[in-house]
């Protein structure tokens, strides 16, 4: 029964919210693990390259490479800090 506040029947809504739930499974997924190349390269960049730009060349989320780096205790260097503004 459709009414005015939800036009689309519980059973299909529910099948499409199921269906949201497992392309957002998927696309997590895909990636998996982290390679030795890509731990030695986030090594490297980190603490002087923006972190979206490193997430791009791994082609990885910036939220991942972000926690990844945090995971294994990484940090900006000052002079980078200081050259965007932040030290």
């Amino acid at each position: 029964m459709r009414d005015k506040f939800n036009p689309i029947p519980f059973g299909e809504r529910k099948h499409k919210m199921a269906k949201k739930k497992k392309a957002a499974k998927r696309k997590r997924a895909l990636k998996g693990l982290w390679t030795t190349r890509e731990l030695n390269l986030l090594v490297r960049l980190f603490p002087t390259t923006l972190t979206a730009k490193i997430a791009a060349k791994l082609g990885r989320p910036t939220d991942a490479v972000k926690k990844k780096a945090s995971r294994m205790k990484l940090r900006k260097s000052k002079k980078y800090l200081r050259s965007i503004g932040k030290a």
